[in-house]
């Protein structure tokens, strides 16, 4: 078993525009709490009867393989789901299909961290801003949590008895994380003190077609840590359909390949490939519901 691990303003006005700057982060205290990106999961939670059809059209897209699939109680009160991860190049994911209500608020969070150590993690999180939401429990190998960081952001925190051994990603997936202007610095300056990462790149007139609003501009951020990476959009919440919706964005080497191999695996095309900060970029929903966003370097 693995861890439990989204109106139109005018031209002149950027949606981000309300925002300041991010502040400096206060140095980073504590140990590295990260061990790798390709122990970092996003959850997807599917109904059962689409559980092997979406994990087959994961493979069948970007590559990889499959763990055990089993039937286990993963939160701290009783339930049981189907659970399976996921392991492709561009990316891990734990599949969970419950077979029984799932209980609160299980299902919010949008991925599993893997840490070195819970307890410092969760004081950590604690001390940088997040709220502890499920506090930590113990499952058959290991030990969660569930925190909310500035602006709703769920994450599971997991660590396991006997460390885990995974193969290096090909390319790193990034978070793709909706905020609003008012909790965006806490949330930027928060997560890169807890996770020892730094801010890449803060752009305050990224391009709106990037979020579904071609005539608007708003502010992206790029983060980068042991984690892995994150892309923290800031937005006024007016955004068309399905964006918002896509947990993570994944990297592959090429675009149009991909969504050949996706579309034949059963997956949807939601918004065609558009090209913007040197990226070509599309969004697709796969058998069961779940929603990316899928790019490569634009040729």
């Amino acid at each position: 078993m693995r861890k439990l691990r989204s109106l139109i303003v005018t031209t002149l006005i950027a949606v981000g525009l309300a925002a300041s700057s991010v502040a400096p982060a206060r140095p980073p205290g504590g140990p590295q709490l990260a061990v790798g990106p390709q122990y970092d999961t996003t959850h997807v939670y599917v109904a059962p009867a689409d559980f092997d059809r979406f994990t087959d059209s994961l493979v069948a897209t970007f590559g990889g393989h499959k763990s055990r699939q089993g039937v286990f109680q993963v939160t701290p009160t009783p339930s049981q789901t189907m659970s399976q991860l996921v392991f492709t190049p561009v990316g891990t994911l734990s599949v969970f299909g419950f077979k029984t209500p799932i209980p609160y608020p299980f299902g919010d969070e949008r991925t599993g961290y893997l840490v070195t150590d819970m307890d410092a993690a969760v004081r950590s999180a604690r001390a940088h801003g997040a709220d502890i939401t499920v506090a930590t429990f113990p499952d058959p190998i290991g030990r969660d949590a569930i925190i909310a960081w500035p602006g709703g952001v769920h994450m599971q925190l997991y660590w396991h008895n006997q460390a885990p051994s995974y193969d290096p990603l090909q390319t790193v997936p990034e978070n793709r994380v909706y905020v609003s202007p008012e909790r965006a610095d806490s949330l930027i300056r928060n997560f890169v003190a807890f996770s020892h990462g730094k801010v890449v790149s803060d752009e305050r007139n990224a391009p709106g077609a990037e979020i579904g609003r071609p005539n608007d501009t708003y502010r992206r951020v790029r983060v980068e840590s042991g984690f892995g990476k994150m892309t923290v959009l800031v937005t006024d919440g007016h955004l068309p359909y399905p964006f918002g919706r896509e947990m993570t964005g994944y990297e592959v080497a090429n675009l149009a390949d991909t969504l050949q191999k996706a579309q034949a695996a059963g997956v949807t095309v939601l918004v065609q490939p558009f090209t913007s900060d040197g990226r070509e970029a599309a969004l697709v929903q796969f058998p069961g519901g779940y929603i990316a966003e899928v790019h490569a370097a634009a040729q």
